[in-house]
């Protein structure tokens, strides 16, 4: 029992009757899941800490294998994504992964990193989306410990004429090698150099790169399948449009602003 200060992110919600929320926050220590009292009410000091998608400061009681939040701080709340249902969709979805492949007690800070990064991207950038979902996607994999073989081909280990993407043994290969593998992805130079930047770049520029649009497409298609495959799950993106409603104790931007 005892308090726990920690940094996280909020990527999921539920609500508790009718003022109370349930909150799954992604912390650098793992995934909590815990109760916010009042955190509905108009004047709650935890009503905008408390929202999908924020990232803040939170000092959260420990009691008896559950978890209460006492008070909380926001630093970001990504005021872009409430406002765009396309960035939106690919927020929550994002979250949805990060959720299935996060627990209590596990140490995610890359993961957060790499979450935080992302939304930023997301919200604050023009950058295509499809294609920055295609870089979380690899990259969190890589920090799951699923890194594809990307020096050299998967099969005969020689670095010469790299022309596939293969599921089956985790990584590039050859033109020859690729016959043996009749279900691998054909790719272009630019597609496998995107994939080796993606894998081994620094946390925080690993969207600094765009690609043509048959590169992209190559890409994004080695990405998800090697996500499903990995994960063991079927993700799909889901555009929910209209479906999405913000909730009505959203901040406004000038409430931001005045932080």
């Amino acid at each position: 029992m005892g308090l726990i200060k920690t940094k996280g992110m909020v990527i999921a919600e539920n609500s508790m009757g009718d003022f109370d929320k349930m909150l799954t926050i992604l912390t650098p220590s793992g995934k909590i899941g815990c109760a916010a009292k009042n955190a509905k009410k108009p004047k709650s000091t935890l009503m905008a800490a408390s929202q999908f998608l924020c990232f803040g400061d939170y000092m959260i009681y420990k009691s008896a294998g559950s978890y209460h939040i006492n008070s909380a701080e926001t630093i970001e709340v990504f005021y872009n994504l409430r406002i765009d249902l396309e960035k939106l969709d690919y927020a929550v979805f994002i979250s949805k992964i990060v959720g299935d492949v996060t627990d209590e007690n596990q140490n995610t800070y890359r993961i957060l990193q790499l979450l935080l990064n992302t939304m930023y991207m997301i919200s604050e950038t023009d950058k295509n989306l499809d294609l920055v979902l295609a870089i979380f996607e690899l990259r969190l994999l890589c920090l799951l410990g699923f890194t594809p073989q990307i020096k050299t081909c998967s099969n005969c280990k020689k670095e010469e004429k790299i022309t596939h993407f293969s599921l089956k043994e985790n990584g590039f290969l050859c033109e020859a090698c690729s016959k043996q593998d009749p279900a691998s992805i054909r790719i272009s130079e630019a597609t496998a150099q995107a994939i080796r930047y993606i894998v081994l770049a620094p946390a925080k520029k690993i969207f600094s790169f765009d690609l043509v649009p048959e590169s992209q497409k190559e890409l994004e298609l080695v990405c998800k399948l090697y996500l499903n495959e990995k994960l063991e799950k079927e993700y799909r993106l889901e555009k929910m449009g209209d479906k999405i409603i913000v909730p009505k104790e959203k901040i406004t931007k000038s409430e931001e602003e005045k932080k």
